[in-house]
């Protein structure tokens, strides 16, 4: 059976009481649950990742690039300065979409860049924890039409 590795980065593990008005009431386990439920239907397991810090997030990466088949990645706020995990995920091998619980370019200026964002399928923001149900749809589109990878 495949994989899909969610990858979560700081703050993410205290999401449902973590800024609410924010980032909403879900918790990383209720996401998690609603992951699983999407990529279910392709035969697909989740190994979900969360860390507070940048360099475990990176030995996450590496880990598991031949053993998923993509990743749906919330960096959090290293989308801004993560040049670590910006590296690790260069290398990552399967497709992989950028995940964003608010729609960062309608809040404070230094969100407005992401690091990340360039290398990734695709990005999706401002949707809520339904942007990470929407993420698992397109790595299973990316991944039944064999595109996706922007670095090919």
């Amino acid at each position: 059976m495949s994989a899909v590795l969610l990858l979560n980065g700081p703050n993410l593990g205290i999401l449902g009481r973590r800024e609410p008005e924010i980032y909403g009431t879900d918790t990383l386990s209720d996401i998690e649950e609603a992951v699983a439920e999407e990529v279910r239907v392709s035969g697909w397991d989740v190994i979900s990742v969360q860390h507070d810090s940048e360099g475990d997030l990176v030995r996450a990466v590496h880990e598991h690039n031949d053993s998923t088949v993509g990743a749906i990645v919330n960096p959090g706020a290293l989308m801004i300065a993560g040049w670590s995990l910006r590296d690790a995920l260069a290398s990552y091998s399967p497709p992989w979409v950028e995940v964003h619980l608010s729609n960062v370019w309608a809040r404070e200026q230094f969100r407005h860049e992401s690091v990340i964002a360039p290398l990734a399928s695709g990005v999706v923001v401002g949707l809520g924890a339904f942007g990470y149900r929407l993420a698992a749809r397109a790595l299973m589109h990316l991944s039944e039409t064999g595109t996706g990878n922007p670095r090919a």
